[in-house]
């Protein structure tokens, strides 16, 4: 069987991703949620043409060197000036309060010399000046935040100025984690001569969190056929939008995981990517669950569910894939392969700006080189190598 390219491979896999679900919820919620519905103003903010400043509201005509104003009133937030201003009198206001009918400038208070109810300016008055107009931060019927944008602290406060108690969000799968080996054991745990400690369950629940309404990690199950069935039965019947094992995706001897998902009426998309790390990649169906079955080796495991799961997580939430991220090289690239090859690296500060700084580690085994890495550099296949200063196609490892 052929190798699947990586384009051919997510293509087929986004295929599969069913239409956004929309949920509603408060905006104490919203946070790191993908709007599902666009964000549409229904008032002006300010509702009214606000002061800037703590000050004096006036007619700018009236000021003048010299000329006094009669002070006939006070504005403030939450208690308006109820009457007209005219020729001559101005309003004392503070800042987000109403501007007075017939007023057109405010001058801070700093610029003011007040003596009983009377007021002078040391300053020109300029028409216009510290008031912020009606509709000035958002007009009715304006789109605030687009569907498809995943929700910061900023645009929580948005909404919460729109008025906006609930938004319209998408609906976040439910993911299953079943890890395989008879070498695994939990972190924590002694480890007996032939043991290695089980790492890919955690690193990928830490990754699929932010896309997810819940993560299950149903633990680690060894190399035998009758508990893999009835490991991988369980998390079935537990109904994951999304299933992903670790380990056994392979051919070998011990490699049972690809039969086993076979048997529980699965149906295989592919299993072998033009890749490196991370050729042994698993994609199928099982009613409207998808299967993934993730290599074992801990790299493999954490790039393949970087460049393919969370692809089909994002359109699963209706959150636009990004660009990739155009680098200077801060070092040379070696020779590649057939196989597209992610290369970890480092994100460094140089002298035209930020740089890739390849990381010379290629095994699918070494965390500790992924740890430290802050993008992958996509090298294409049977790429000759780059030099330092070349432009390179990078992705980031830690963005949504």
């Amino acid at each position: 069987m052929s190798l699947l390219p990586v384009d051919e491979a997510l293509k087929a896999i986004l295929a599969h991703i069913p239409p956004v679900t929309v949920e509603t919820v408060t905006l104490a919620e919203a946070a790191g949620r993908v709007l599902a519905e666009p964000l549409i103003a229904h008032h002006d903010q300010p509702p009214f043409n606000a002061s800037a400043m703590d000050g004096y509201a006036m007619r700018a005509v009236d000021v003048s060197d010299g000329a006094w104003l009669d002070v006939i009133g006070t504005s403030q937030a939450g208690a308006a000036y109820p009457g007209a201003l005219g020729p001559g009198q101005a309003v004392r206001i503070f800042t987000g309060a109403p501007v007075p009918e017939g007023a057109d400038t405010v001058i801070m208070q700093e610029e003011a010399v007040r003596e009983g109810q009377r007021v002078r300016f040391t300053a020109a008055a300029r028409p216009g000046h510290s008031i912020r107009p009606k509709g000035n931060d958002f007009a009715t019927g304006q789109v605030l935040v687009a569907a498809g944008t995943r929700l910061t602290p900023m645009q929580i406060a948005v909404a919460a100025a729109a008025n906006a108690g609930t938004l319209a969000v998408a609906k976040r799968p439910r993911i299953g984690l079943v890890a395989t080996g008879d070498e695994l054991v939990l972190p924590g745990n002694p480890l007996g001569p032939d043991q290695i400690v089980a790492s890919n369950s955690y690193g990928l629940a830490a990754m699929l969190a932010p896309y997810a309404d819940t993560v299950t990690d149903h633990g680690i199950v060894p190399d035998d056929v009758a508990q893999l069935r009835a490991q991988l039965s369980t998390a079935f019947a537990a109904e994951p939008d999304i299933l992903i094992t670790t380990g056994g995706a392979s051919v070998g001897e011990h490699d049972l995981v690809q039969d086993v998902l076979k048997d529980l009426g699965v149906t295989l998309a592919f299993w072998r990517i033009n890749m490196r790390p991370g050729k042994p990649l698993m994609f199928g169906t099982r009613g409207r669950t998808l299967v993934f079955g993730l290599p074992g080796n801990p790299v493999s495991a954490m790039l393949t569910a970087l460049v393919f799961i969370k692809p089909a997580l994002r359109a699963w939430l209706g959150h636009a894939e990004p660009q990739p991220w155009r680098l200077k090289l801060a070092a040379p690239t070696p020779a590649n392969t057939a196989r597209r090859h992610f290369m970890r690296a480092r994100l460094v500060h140089g002298a035209d700006g930020m740089l890739a700084d390849p990381i010379s580690q290629t095994d699918s085994g070494h965390t500790s080189s992924l740890a430290e890495a802050g993008l992958l550099i996509v090298q294409p296949e049977h790429d000759p190598g780059q030099p330092a200063g070349a432009m390179v196609d990078a992705m980031p490892i830690n963005a949504f």
